[in-house]
């Protein structure tokens, strides 16, 4: 236990503190931001990312993952803020915060095994996207000082990791070229441009909401929408930093963790979160590996607030612009259109979809669900594929069946066979064929009902052990047809 402490918190301690560090100030401009989409005070998007980040490093289960507030669950809220107000946001959040722990209890982090492998693709390639195009406006447009920063901070967050790495190079950028834009009084906006930053801590509150069922019926659909849309962005992320990572995470302690992150986040007067994949990246790619990069980020973030407040509001946003531009390319996957090419035509599309519904809804988890929900039916089709060959000999037909008999396929099944002969022995051989389904069963009872109205004897056989099972609970067929 102790070592597993240690390796999880001080493992290379300066450099994930300052991996830290690199996350916190990227964390500003997005926390202020998804503020103002979900219509609320920005110090409510900036207290969400302390809070989560602070616990979640604690009772999460992928180190380096960053959490916080989050674009995929603000945009959720913003009926509830419009129509109700931010206290029932509050309510909703603690709401959120159970039913993810109920989640993590009923281990919900094992479907992630159904999520596959084009979806995942598909995800990451709409995140980066979402990411890049997020940031244009912080970059076009504006001035030429603009393009001249996001240009300088690009050029040293590439090449200056060729001679010097000791320090996280977007940390560098963030810090020289503030100083330069508040020594050139350069024409670029500044994170003070996107809200008021208050330099307080968040305090305990129970949101001012009637504790009745009606209440209750306003906030369920938001939370469970929360819960929804958070899990299954975290889950992913989760799985995407363990493949950057080369290690595992616990997907049922994470959903647990994110669980109370967000109750506790409700009670401080904040709005839920979940895992963010572009700071995750950067915490990365700055060279974290442990939960203290997490910790740090979510307490730097704080006494950036307190005590720097009056410079971070002077960070160009070009700066953190540009950082993100850089994880954006990064997080895209460029073996994609390899992929496409390559890759059977139904996988691309569900990988394309996954993309196109993303980018349209702005919804990471709709694309993901629907994604899940194509590739199933593409498999189901795939795998419905029945053969049945006939051989006849005097009074005798023999069908041999081949494939999965479940609802999908019964109708190919059905189609292969001649129920117009009469007065014959017919033997269906099931050796290269299972029964999965009460579907299966009902179409053997069905075609041996069609098979007795022409006079026929049926009779199944080669039944394996689960298909004779199954046939057996569910079947009314006597038992002398089975051989």
């Amino acid at each position: 236990m102790l070592s597993k402490l240690k390796r999880e918190w001080l493992t290379d301690p300066v450099t994930n503190v300052l991996a830290g560090i690199v996350v916190a100030l990227a964390l500003i401009p997005e926390a202020l931001s998804f503020s103002i989409i979900a219509g609320v005070d920005p110090m409510v998007g900036l207290y969400s990312s302390f809070i989560i980040a602070v616990v979640i490093s604690i009772v999460g289960g992928r180190p380096a993952m960053i959490s916080a507030a989050t674009g995929a669950v603000a945009l959720v809220v913003v009926p509830l803020v419009r129509d109700y107000g931010v206290n029932y946001l509050f309510a909703a959040t603690i709401l959120m915060g159970i039913l993810q722990i109920l989640f993590g209890i009923l281990k919900i982090g094992r479907l992630m095994k159904f999520i596959p492998n084009s979806v995942m693709i598909g995800f990451v390639n709409a995140l980066a996207i979402l990411i890049f195009l997020t940031q244009l406006k912080h970059i076009f447009g504006i001035s030429i000082a603009t393009y001249v920063f996001t240009i300088i901070t690009l050029l040293i967050i590439y090449l200056l990791p060729q001679v010097f790495t000791r320090i996280p190079a977007p940390l560098i950028a963030i810090i020289l070229l503030t100083i330069t834009a508040m020594l050139t009084g350069a024409d670029v906006k500044t994170v003070g441009d996107l809200g008021d930053i208050k330099r307080t801590l968040p305090h305990f509150l129970i949101p001012d909401v009637p504790f009745t069922f009606e209440t209750l019926k306003i906030i369920f659909p938001y939370s469970l929408s929360m819960a929804i849309v958070g899990l299954v962005e975290s889950l992913l992320t989760a799985r995407i930093v363990d493949n950057a990572t080369d290690s595992f995470s616990n997907k049922n302690r994470e959903s647990s963790g994110q669980g109370v992150a967000n109750l506790i986040t409700g009670f401080f007067g904040a709005m839920g979160g979940c895992a963010m994949i572009g700071q995750s990246v950067i915490n990365v790619r700055s060279g974290a590996t442990t939960r203290l990069s997490t910790f740090t980020a979510g307490v730097f973030l704080m006494i950036l607030i307190l005590v720097f407040g009056e410079w971070v509001i002077q960070i160009p946003m070009p700066i953190l612009a540009g950082i993100m531009v850089m994880v954006s390319v990064g997080t895209f996957n460029w073996k994609s259109f390899n992929f496409i090419k390559n890759a059977p035509r139904t996988d691309a599309v569900v990988m394309l979809l996954t993309v196109a519904i993303v980018l349209a809804t702005d919804n990471l988890a709709l694309g993901v669900v629907a994604g899940v929900i194509v590739s199933a039916l593409c498999f189901a089709t795939k795998i419905s594929n029945i053969t049945v060959k006939r051989s006849d000999s005097a009074d005798t037909i023999y069908y041999s069946i081949s494939g999965q008999i479940f609802f999908v396929s019964i109708d190919a099944l059905m189609n292969q066979l001649d129920f117009d002969v009469t007065n014959k022995t017919i033997y269906l051989d099931f050796k290269n064929a299972h029964l999965w389904d009460d579907s299966a069963v009902n179409a053997i009872d069905t075609l041996i009902e069609q098979f007795n109205k022409k006079h026929n004897t049926v009779y199944l056989q080669h039944l394996n052990k689960d298909s004779h099972k199954i046939i057996s609970a569910l079947s009314d067929i006597n038992k002398k047809h089975l051989i």
